[in-house]
C-alpha cells in the first residue's frame, strides 16, 4: 500500500490510508494487523447502523461514512464527500474498530484503564458515570493512562488478563475539563462541525502513557449513589456486568461468536476482582473519594482469585 502510515493501538499494529493523527506512529514493518483502505462500500439495508454482510460487518453512518469490517484484519472506509475528517476518524477508531476487535476475539470494555503500581486498574460503565474524569484525575496526580474509554482485554502469555494501551488522549466533557484546570479554547471538539458537542479530546504526551500491556489487577464498575461505597461482584454476576459494559456489544449479538464471549467474560471475572463502585456525582470531592479508592486497591489480595499470581 503506497501512501500509508503505520500505527499502534490494543496491542496491535495498523497500515491506514488515512492519517490517523489520534494514534501513536510507529515505524514501518513488514506485516501489519490491520489495514485501513479507502474505496467504495455498496449501500445496503437497514441504511443506519451495523449489520452483517457476507464475509464481515457494514457500518453505515450516513452523512459521515460506510465502513466494511472484514476478517479483523481489514477495514474498508467509504466517506461521504463533504464529512469532516474528524468525524470519519470518530467512528473509524470508535464503532467500526470495535467491531474489529471483536472479530479478533477480544475483549473491549466501555472502560478506561491507569496504571497503578506497574498494573491496571479499570473503571467502566456508560457514558456519563466518570470513566474519563477519573482517568484525568489519574493522569493529574502522576499516574500513567492505560486506555481511555475503550480499554481492550487479551491474554498474556500465561493467559492472565492484561489490559492493552489504548488511543493516547482523555475525552472530557467542558465541565470536567475546566474542573481540571485545562482551558477549552485550547483543545478540539470530539465531533468537529457543532458547537454544542461539549466533550472535548485531550492528547498525551508519550511520558504520560503506558505503551505496553499491563496485568489487569481489579475492575471497578462505576455506579452513582449517595454514599461512597466499594462492594465486590463475584460469580455470574461479574460476568454480567462485563457483558453489559462490552464496548460496542452489538457487533458480538450481529456476527460474533456469543459463546466465546460469554466465556471470556467468564475467565476474566474469575481471574480479576471486580468492585461495584458508587460515590456521589460531581467534581467537589473527587479527591477525598479517589484517596479512598486507592485505600481499597492497596488491600485487594489478587492471589486470593482463582487462576492469579
Amino acid at each position: 500500500m503506497s501512501g500509508t502510515s503505520d500505527y499502534q493501538v490494543f496491542g496491535l499494529t495498523i497500515r491506514s490510508e488515512i492519517p490517523l493523527p489520534e494514534l501513536l506512529a510507529v515505524e514501518r514493518g513488514d506485516d501489519p494487523h490491520v489495514t485501513i483502505t479507502k474505496g467504495g462500500v455498496a449501500p445496503r439495508l437497514p441504511a443506519h447502523g451495523l449489520q452483517s454482510i457476507e464475509g464481515g460487518l457494514l457500518l453505515n453512518i450516513p452523512g459521515i461514512a460506510r465502513y466494511e469490517v472484514r476478517g479483523g484484519s481489514q477495514i474498508l472506509v467509504d466517506a461521504a464527500a463533504d464529512a469532516p475528517d474528524r468525524n470519519v476518524r470518530l467512528y473509524l477508531l470508535g464503532s467500526a474498530l470495535g467491531a474489529l476487535l471483536h472479530q479478533r476475539g477480544l475483549l473491549p470494555l466501555h472502560a478506561n484503564a491507569v496504571e497503578v503500581g506497574n498494573e491496571a486498574v479499570a473503571f467502566m460503565g456508560a457514558s456519563g458515570l466518570g470513566k474519563s474524569t477519573l482517568a484525568a484525575w489519574f493522569h493529574d496526580s502522576g499516574y500513567r493512562v492505560i486506555a481511555d474509554d475503550v480499554c481492550v482485554v487479551g491474554p498474556d502469555s500465561s493467559g492472565r488478563p492484561t489490559a492493552r494501551p489504548g488511543l493516547p488522549r482523555l475525552r472530557l466533557w467542558k465541565e470536567a475539563l475546566e474542573a481540571s484546570g485545562r482551558d477549552s479554547a485550547n483543545y478540539e471538539r470530539a465531533w468537529a462541525g457543532s458547537e454544542e458537542w461539549d466533550k472535548f479530546d485531550v492528547p498525551l504526551e508519550h511520558p504520560s502513557v503506558v505503551e505496553e500491556d499491563r496485568l489487569l489487577r481489579a475492575v471497578y464498575v462505576l455506579k452513582r449513589s449517595d454514599e461512597f461505597d466499594i462492594q465486590p461482584v463475584t460469580g455470574s454476576r461479574a460476568a454480567q456486568a462485563l457483558i453489559e459494559n462490552t464496548y460496542r456489544g452489538r457487533a458480538v449479538q450481529v456476527a460474533g461468536d456469543m459463546r466465546l464471549h460469554w466465556e471470556t467474560c467468564m475467565l476474566v471475572a474469575e481471574r480479576v476482582p471486580l468492585f461495584e463502585f458508587r460515590r456521589p456525582w460531581g467534581l467537589s470531592r473527587l479527591g477525598d473519594d479517589m484517596a479512598a479508592l486507592l485505600l481499597h486497591l492497596s488491600g485487594v489480595d489478587t492471589k486470593r482469585v482463582p487462576g492469579s499470581v
